[in-house]
């Protein structure tokens, strides 16, 4: 994969790319979401239901390539839908990762148990519904925000300072233990401003944040299932935010294990993941995350119908990375 920035105004960016099968695609897009509302390809037909799966495929390549490659060029957060952003992802393993015991149990507890409750006598935090197929035809999932604690980055000292400025307390986790709802309208836009400001300031010193970066919240276990016509659904859940996730873990029902053994499992499903965001955009992942494992539902299904690639869910798949 290859990119070029073609054209770029206050509103919008227009990137050339060239993708893996050697066609040429001119794609425009919104600076301040990623939407794309432009594609041109003269390689490919223009509509989805002349194309061949595989040139379905190198499009959508095409497109989150062409959404990275402006975020990598430009820093504008257009890579959507964010979850799967590959540097989100890894920031989310990480953290959960770093958690100390009692703090993933409180996170990640709840899908814990609904698992094991697959294996063992144990009553179910959700139902599976009468409508599944069986009891294994379920993914479990449940969405990931993580948080910035600037006081925990090389910009500790500045956003105390900025925080000050805005009449503000310690800029540090305070924020989310707190209800939005309880705060003035006053205090709440200082908090926007101090955002934002802070957000220019990091990409000014080109700062390190990561340092900084916790899991703020989860969102309570939901599932997606098939039903006996193969139908798949999806349950509703209740977001902490209205933000979208940064990251979202998606089980499989599979055997946790200890609780330690489970957080070292969601950390390699994460990275699976990160994999995933780099292979979907015609990417060779980093060296780190070049393995074998489940890791984006939606990418473990075009691995298996598409024979453009090796099957990276499957252990003793030989070919990947090779």
């Amino acid at each position: 994969m290859d990119g070029k920035i073609i054209g770029e105004d206050d509103v919008d960016i227009g990137v050339g790319i060239s993708d893996n099968n050697g066609a040429q695609h001119q794609i425009e897009m919104h600076k301040k979401n990623g939407k794309i509302y432009a594609h041109q390809c003269e390689n490919y037909p223009d509509k989805v239901a002349d194309r061949t799966l595989e040139e379905n495929e190198y499009n959508a390549q095409a497109r989150k390539f062409a959404q990275y490659y402006v975020y990598l060029e430009r820093g504008y957060d257009t890579v959507r839908p964010r979850r799967n952003h590959a540097e989100r992802i890894n920031a989310a393993r990480v953290a959960l990762g770093a958690a100390p015991r009692s703090e993933f149990k409180e996170l990640c507890g709840d899908l814990y148990w609904q698992l094991r409750s697959h294996y063992e006598d144990s009553e179910r935090i959700i139902e599976i519904p009468e409508a599944a197929a069986n009891h294994r035809a379920v993914v479990y999932r449940t969405n990931v925000y993580l948080g910035l604690d600037p006081t925990e980055t090389d910009l500790h000292e500045e956003a105390t300072e900025l925080a000050a400025t805005y009449g503000l307390d310690r800029p540090d986790r305070s924020l989310s233990e707190r209800s939005v709802t309880d705060l003035s309208a006053n205090t709440l836009n200082n908090w926007v401003a101090f955002s934002q400001d802070l957000g220019r300031l990091a990409v000014e010193k080109e700062a390190d944040l990561s340092e900084g970066l916790y899991v703020d919240a989860v969102s309570p276990v939901y599932m997606q299932y098939r039903d006996a016509a193969g139908n798949v659904h999806t349950t509703d859940v209740e977001n902490p935010y209205e933000r979208d996730p940064d990251t979202r873990i998606e089980m499989p029902v599979v055997n946790p294990g200890s609780l330690d053994e489970f957080q070292d499992y969601i950390n390699y499903h994460l990275a699976c993941q990160v994999r995933d965001s780099f292979v979907r955009m015609g990417l060779e992942p980093p060296e780190p995350f070049q393995i074998l494992g489940h890791g984006d539902v939606n990418s473990a299904i075009r691995y298996k119908r598409l024979d453009m690639y090796p099957n990276y869910i499957d252990p003793d798949e030989e070919t990947a990375f090779a």
